[in-house]
């Protein structure tokens, strides 16, 4: 059951939002961005991204007000051609995939390389969709989860069976301060969002990556 609180804002609709499950969740406010949609069809047109054993097609996400989804979302349980497993798999949106996939290939499986002699072989998701708002506060802006449009990754599994967090190594000894550094620029280059413990308390423990749109060209990036 939810409570809807609409304000007309010029042109703009704020929705306000009480959730309720099996317990009560945080409110969140939403806005009307026809260019998620627009994105997102582009996305799905061009072919870019495609089904694979480790990359599969799922029936639409909807949350509890309607706001929260994806047209057609995925189950990503792996990059790199399988080489890199997400656990637990990635629910993510069209455009997410690319950029994903990119990080991992172009920054994570090179710097674990250069650091550890080895490759990272999963990744640890913290979280991907969740119809909420920012951080879980009340009364925040619906997070970017929320549109299956983010991923958090709180550690990295090398081929070794060692795990590196992003809580005890962004602080730990100088090889896994300096990979984590390094994975954490890299997606500076392919996400717009990227949060880490250097940002705020919300982050201390994982990275946050997503593609929200910053700024009056949406093109600018939010890195901390």
């Amino acid at each position: 059951m939810y409570v809807p609180r609409i304000v007309p804002l010029a042109a703009v609709v704020l929705l306000g939002f009480t959730l309720w499950g099996c317990s009560r969740s945080p409110s969140f406010v939403a806005s009307h961005e026809p260019w998620r949609a627009q994105e997102e069809r582009a996305c799905l047109v061009s072919g870019h991204v495609r089904e694979q054993p480790w990359l599969r097609g799922r029936t639409a996400l909807g949350g509890p007000t309607g706001a929260c989804g994806a047209k057609q979302p995925f189950d990503m349980s792996a990059a790199a051609d399988g080489r890199v497993a997400l656990r637990p798999a990635a629910v993510l949106r069209c455009n997410m995939i690319p950029s994903v996939e990119r990080w991992i290939r172009n920054f994570v499986l090179p710097e674990a390389q250069r650091h550890y002699r080895m490759p990272v072989v999963e990744l640890k998701v913290a979280a991907s969709y969740s119809c909420r708002p920012r951080n879980g506060q009340w009364g925040a802006k619906l997070s970017e989860h929320g549109h299956a449009n983010a991923l958090d990754v709180s550690g990295f599994v090398l081929a070794d069976g060692r795990t590196v967090t992003v809580k005890q190594g962004w602080h730990g000894d100088g090889r896994d301060r300096s990979f984590l550094r390094a994975v954490h620029a890299g997606a500076c280059r392919e996400f717009t969002t990227i949060l880490g413990p250097a940002a705020d308390a919300f982050h201390r423990d994982h990275f946050h990556f997503d593609l929200a749109r910053h700024g009056r060209s949406g093109r600018e990036v939010v890195c901390r």
